[in-house]
């Protein structure tokens, strides 16, 4: 248990049955009336922002998470199946708790979150940036090659769709930002 005078960014905490990390919070003393604290929650399952206002100096109950690196090795039937880099345990997740899984390579690093009591994986996230090969993409038209503003559908190697800049052809290899789902510049080999 902890109370608001604990709080910090990035704490995970228990609120109406489920799970939120602290994004933002801010202590509030005004002229009249108890003090407050005002804060912005992320539901860890689902990614939603909620902002609520605790009174000061209630308990909650804190959660332990613990961030896993482990490496990507493939999908089957129960989801995606991964290997602790360090102790070799795998571990396999369901689809869900994936932002942008077609966005993963095999042999790939990503974070999983833990909750430490339970061992069971709330979500697991990509790093920031990737490099993906363009497997198919359709042919920029002669003149439209140097704009950076207009868009063609690539497919990557993953299987994944993004939206790429008229020059990019297939076989170049790409830094894709996951958070965004969008190209960032070209990887030179």
């Amino acid at each position: 248990m902890a109370s608001t005078a604990d709080f910090k960014n990035g704490m995970t905490i228990e609120f109406n049955g489920q799970l939120f990390t602290i994004i933002q919070f801010q202590h509030v003393k005004p002229g009249k009336g108890a003090a407050f604290v005002r804060t912005k929650l992320k539901n860890v399952k689902t990614g939603k922002v909620i902002e609520n206002t605790f009174n000061s100096g209630v308990k909650v109950t804190t959660v332990r998470v613990e961030r896993r690196p482990y490496q990507y090795l493939y999908k089957d039937d129960m989801g995606y199946n991964f290997m602790h880099t360090e102790t070799f345990e795998q571990v396999t997740i369901d689809p869900e708790l994936i932002e942008n899984a077609d966005l993963m390579k095999e042999g790939q690093i990503i974070e999983i979150n833990f909750h430490a009591e339970t061992e069971t994986a709330l979500t697991a996230e990509l790093p920031p940036f990737v490099e993906l090969e363009v497997t198919e993409t359709i042919q920029g038209e002669k003149g439209n090659t140097a704009s950076s503003t207009a868009l063609k559908p690539a497919t990557l190697e993953t299987g994944a769709e993004i939206m790429v800049p008229m020059f990019i052809n297939a076989g170049e290899t790409l830094k894709i930002d996951t958070r965004e789902r969008s190209y960032s510049e070209r990887v030179k080999k």
